[in-house]
């Protein structure tokens, strides 16, 4: 029997879509091993934040709600965590990059293996079997973890969000532990973010992503298309590096991963590194007007044309047979 930390993470008071994949692998381990799972809410505004989980099944909901904690560094948060991890099994975050920043340290601090950025657990009685990708996407690797304690991290794209099942779970308030040392000499600057009208890219249905072929005319040519399907707008590394996208819209190995239902990929060869990020879509249609581009062995549906004529006709037939 395994118990199970999630450890939500949150923006701006309420919880962070990206939880969900991480409640998804807990619910599956619980059932698997006949355990539970409690969820952990640390931030200023954890309290509120509660509610958006208070339907998903947990054992309980620990919170810890503090002003102090108003902007993110490791320094600050992990001390709650550690603490509040203590008497479970597996402590699990989703591979972002606060998940990625924070989960080590967890994983040092209660001596435990570390299993980071994995796409699928399988249950094998007591032992639990992580599935992680490698070489870019390209090969699967398999481990286990030995020690008491197992700190993993989850793939958001590889784990379907979960959805309430109803009931409400208990809250439970916990104080909030001291910061570790070091954390006088760490200062939160600021967080620039990107905002958009569109859906987030990681979260997304469908995405529209362009390449460096599109140039100068990136949100010309994407954005019709996008907005008939109301889609979020992603770019190659090639396309961003070229400062013909800006950097939040890279999708790939050292970008974002993504799994839309609908992925467009125009004017994009199908290098390994962007294939890394998108190749768990579910329908991956691809535009370029080299038939011999890398991105059609990945591609549902390929179109060997110019971009510039094709993208435009197909938004407008796409917008036809819309509305």
């Amino acid at each position: 029997m395994a118990d199970i930390l999630v450890v939500a993470e949150l923006a701006e008071g309420k919880v962070k879509k990206a939880t969900h994949s991480a409640i998804t692998f807990a619910r599956q381990v619980a059932q698997g091993t006949g355990g539970s799972f409690s969820i952990l809410l640390v931030g200023a505004g954890a309290a509120g934040a509660a509610a958006e989980v208070a339907g998903f099944g947990a054992k309980a909901l620990l919170v810890a709600d503090s002003a102090a904690l108003a902007n993110y560094t490791a320094e600050r948060f992990a001390p709650t965590v550690i603490e509040a991890a203590k008497g479970f099994q597996v402590v699990v975050g989703t591979a972002t990059s606060i998940g990625k920043d924070m989960l080590p340290r967890v994983a040092a601090a209660l001596n435990a293996g570390y299993a980071n950025d994995i796409s699928a657990v399988h249950v094998d009685g007591a032992k639990l079997v992580y599935k992680r990708p490698m070489f870019a996407g390209n090969a699967f690797g398999y481990c286990s973890v030995s020690t008491p304690v197992q700190v993993v991290s989850v793939r958001q794209s590889e784990f379907t969000p979960a959805e309430p099942t109803g009931g409400a779970s208990p809250s439970q308030a916990i104080p909030v532990a001291a910061p570790a040392p070091g954390a006088d000499r760490v200062e939160f600057v600021s967080f620039d973010q990107v905002k958009t009208a569109r859906p987030a890219l990681t979260d997304a249905k469908v995405v529209v992503a362009g390449g460096r072929a599109l140039k100068e005319k990136f949100n010309e040519v994407l954005e019709p298309l996008a907005d008939t399907f109301g889609a979020a707008i992603g770019a190659s590394r090639a396309a961003c590096d070229a400062g013909y996208a800006p950097s939040d819209y890279q999708v790939g190995q050292t970008g974002k991963i993504v799994a839309p239902q609908l992925y467009f990929a125009v004017g994009i060869s199908g290098a390994i590194q962007h294939l890394a990020g998108m190749k768990g879509s579910k329908v991956i249609v691809a535009i370029n007007k080299d038939g011999e581009a890398p991105i059609f062995q990945v591609a549902d549906y390929g179109l060997v044309a110019d971009l510039f004529q094709a993208v435009p006709e197909l938004a407008r037939a796409a917008q036809a047979a819309k509305g």
